[in-house]
């Protein structure tokens, strides 16, 4: 029987996924340190104590390294539990779990925007790691809602649920110089959110 040609032998990667995990790691720390233009593989090769060439081997460019480390940095596992039974129960305890990410949300969001605003997948990479999977399990509170007729199907507030606590964990420390915690989203959900569906 033949040996199998390089062809037919799929390439594997030279790092395990933990080891992979660890430059990831590194990288989004230092980040949240220094920025994005103070990044370098260097310094992401001492962090991570990996050589520079295994870097370049894996990643061609310093936005392929960020955007994968984004892509990795899923913190949103936690909110895909929640299931109590309302949508009052659900939001309330959605501002528990996101209030404690936001501070190292809004960290990694400074470091990134005006480089990710010049580069549409490290701009894609962002929104994949710190919006999407929010936003996703948010409306798929308010369609649980819907179906259980905790409000109505035509409920025009419910479509904005998910911009508006997105929208208030981003813009809040840009107004306010500090970061949502669980405290102020409860009482946003109580003065904004909830008044607008007919919620109590």
């Amino acid at each position: 029987m033949a040996s199998p040609t390089t062809a037919d032998t799929p390439r594997r990667s030279k790092i395990s996924a933990e080891r992979q995990q660890e430059i990831f790691d590194a990288v989004l720390a230092l980040l949240t340190e220094g920025g994005y233009e103070a990044l370098t593989f260097e310094g992401v090769a001492a962090r991570a104590r990996a050589s520079r060439s295994t870097l370049y081997r894996q990643w061609k460019s310093k936005p392929q390294l960020v955007a994968a480390a984004l892509r990795r940095c899923d913190r949103r596992m936690a909110l895909d539990g929640i299931d109590t039974g309302t949508l009052v129960g659900d939001l309330r305890e959605t501002a528990g779990v996101v209030g404690r990410m936001c501070h190292s949300d809004t960290t990694l969001l400074y470091a990134l925007g005006h480089a990710a605003l010049n580069d549409p997948s490290l701009l894609q990479a962002l929104h994949d790691a710190l919006f999407s999977r929010e936003v996703s399990v948010i409306a798929a509170m308010v369609r649980r809602a819907v179906e259980r007729g905790e409000i109505p199907a035509d409920c025009a507030a419910a479509e904005f649920v998910p911009a508006q606590l997105i929208g208030v964990m981003r813009v809040r420390p840009l107004l306010d110089g500090e970061p949502v915690d669980r405290d102020y989203l409860l009482r946003f959900l109580d003065a904004s959110v909830f008044p607008a569906l007919g919620l109590s």
